[in-house]
C-alpha cells in the first residue's frame, strides 16, 4: 500500500514552534497534504510523551493512530561534545533523529538520558554527549530503533557540517557506524547532491519536513509502497529496497537556508566559487563567511554533479502549493487571499499532494484557473527560477517569470557582489 511519511518534526514543547503543534492540529493538517504518517517528534519531552500516550492508540505493529493518522515515536537530540579528531580536539555539534517502535522503550531511552542532562529543558534536547554514545545508548535498550543523523549538511549542527561535523561518518559513530543505515539530506541538499559521494551508497537517503508549524509538515517526505508497520518501514530503509521504499519528496535544495555561502546581516551571498576567490572572507565585515551546503558537497565529493548510482532511490522536486500561489497572485504566502486559493483548490483534489503528484494535465488545467495550473505544471517539470538561501535565510523561488530551460532548477544571480 503506497502512503506518505513525514518522519521529522517537532512539538510545540520545542523552541521556535507553534503553539498549535499538537496530535489534533497535526492530524488535522496531515490530512489536508495527504501524509499518512507523521513522526511525533521530541518523546524526549515529559509533557509531549504524556500527552501523546493520552491521545494516541497503540497498534501491534509499533506504530501508533490517532483519527485515521499513523504516528511513529520519533525525537531529535542535539549532542555537543569535545572529541579528538584527526589530532586536533575541537567542539562537535550533531543532530540525530530517533525512531523507537513503542513507549516501554522510550521510556527506558528517556530515563538514560535524562542522566546525563535537562531532558525538560527543551523539545530537542541539547546533551554533552557523543553521537558515538548516544547511539550505543539507544541500540542497547532497543535493537529495533533507529539513529537517523539529521539534515546532515547543515552547517552548524549536522554529521558533515562544514563549522562543526566531520569528513566521515565513521569518524562521528565509530563502533556505532554500522548500525547505521538511514540519513536524513535535510531542506538545503538533494538525493543528487548526496550522489556524488560514493561512501553514502549504502545508505537510504529520507527526507523529512522539520517543520516547527502544522502547515509546514510534508514540504519534505517520504513515499513508500508497503504496509504501514514501523518493523517494515525501518527494515525496506535498512535494505534500501527500491520496491517498498519509491521516492522522497524534496525541496529544491537552493531554496534551503544554508544551500549558498555567505553572510545573512552584511546581504553577501557566494556560490562555492566567488566563496573561493574571496578566500573565504567576507568584504564587508572582514570575517568568515558561513560556508554552505554546496560548498562542502562540492569539498567531499569524488564524483562529478550528474552521477546517479545504481541503487539510488528517485525523488520529486516540489514546491509547496501555497508558494505556487502566493508567486500567481504575487503577494505573501501568509496572505488571506493565498489561504483562500489554498482551502478551495485542496478542496477540488482531495490532498495537496494528489494535485503536486498525481494529479493529470488535463485535471489540473480543468479545475484550476489557467496561471495556477502552468505554475503547477512548472514546478513538475523543474521549470523555475531560484535565487539560492545562505546563512540562515530561506531562498526565494520564481515560478511567473522563468526563462530559463528546462530541467534543474535555473538560478539567478548568484551574489550581491
Amino acid at each position: 500500500m503506497k502512503f506518505i511519511a513525514d518522519l521529522h518534526i517537532h512539538s510545540k514543547y520545542s523552541r521556535a514552534t507553534s503553539k498549535s503543534m499538537d496530535v489534533e492540529h497535526l492530524s488535522k493538517w496531515a490530512k489536508i497534504k495527504g501524509i499518512d504518517l507523521i513522526g511525533t517528534g521530541d518523546f524526549t519531552h515529559h509533557l509531549w510523551l504524556s500527552e501523546l500516550k493520552s491521545k494516541l492508540e497503540p497498534m501491534d505493529n509499533g506504530l501508533f493512530d490517532y483519527e485515521g493518522i499513523k504516528f511513529m515515536l520519533t525525537a531529535e537530540v542535539s549532542s555537543i561534545y569535545s572529541k579528538t579528531y584527526s589530532g586536533k580536539k575541537r567542539v562537535y555539534r550533531i543532530h540525530n533523529l530517533i525512531f523507537a517502535p513503542s513507549f516501554k522503550s522510550v521510556e527506558k531511552i528517556n530515563k538514560a538520558l535524562s542522566a546525563i542532562g535537562n531532558l525538560a529543558s527543551d523539545g530537542r534536547p541539547i546533551l554533552g554527549l557523543d553521537a558515538e554514545e548516544l547511539a550505543r545508548i539507544v541500540f542497547d535498550i532497543d535493537e529495533n530503533c533507529v539513529i537517523v543523523p539529521a539534515h546532515i549538511w547543515t552547517p552548524w549542527f549536522s554529521l558533515f557540517g562544514s563549522m562543526s561535523g566531520f569528513d566521515r561518518l565513521e569518524d562521528c559513530f565509530g563502533r556505532q557506524a554500522e548500525k547505521i543505515f538511514c540519513l536524513e539530506t535535510g531542506l538545503s541538499s538533494d538525493p543528487a547532491m548526496n550522489w556524488r559521494l560514493s561512501a553514502l551508497d549504502k545508505y537510504s537517503l529520507i527526507s523529512n519536513s522539520d517543520s516547527h508549524s502544522p502547515q509546514k509538515i510534508g514540504r519534505e517526505a517520504n513515499v513508500f509502497d508497503c504496509a504501514q508497520d514501523y518493523f517494515e518501514i525501518r527494515d525496506a530503509l535498512k535494505k534500501k529496497d527500491k520496491n517498498r521504499f519509491l521516492y522522497t519528496v524534496e525541496f529544491f535544495p537552493e531554496e534551503g537556508k544554508y544551500h549558498f555561502d555567505g553572510h545573512r546581516n552584511c546581504k553577501v551571498r557566494f556560490s562555492p566559487e566567488e566563496t573561493k576567490r574571496h578566500n573565504r572572507i567576507c568584504p564587508v565585515c572582514d570575517k568568515p563567511v558561513t560556508v554552505g551546503v554546496m560548498n562542502r558537497v562540492d569539498t567531499l565529493a569524488d564524483r562529478k554533479d550528474g552521477f546517479v548510482p545504481d541503487n539510488a532511490i528517485p525523488f520529486k522536486s516540489l514546491i509547496p502549493l501555497d508558494e505556487v500561489i502566493a508567486d500567481v497572485l504575487q503577494v505573501s504566502k501568509t496572505s488571506k487571499a493565498v489561504g483562500r486559493k489554498y482551502t478551495q483548490t485542496v478542496e477540488r483534489f482531495g490532498t495537496e499532494f494528489r494535485l503536486l503528484l498525481e494529479a493529470p494535465e488535463n485535471e489540473i488545467m480543468d479545475k484550476l484557473d489557467a496561471e495556477l495550473g502552468r505554475a503547477v505544471l512548472q514546478v513538475r517539470s523543474r521549470q523555475v527560477e531560484v535565487n539560492p538561501g545562505f546563512d540562515g535565510e530561506y531562498g526565494t523561488v520564481n515560478i511567473r517569470e522563468f526563462n530559463g530551460d528546462a530541467g534543474r532548477g535555473h538560478e539567478k544571480q548568484l551574489s550581491f557582489f
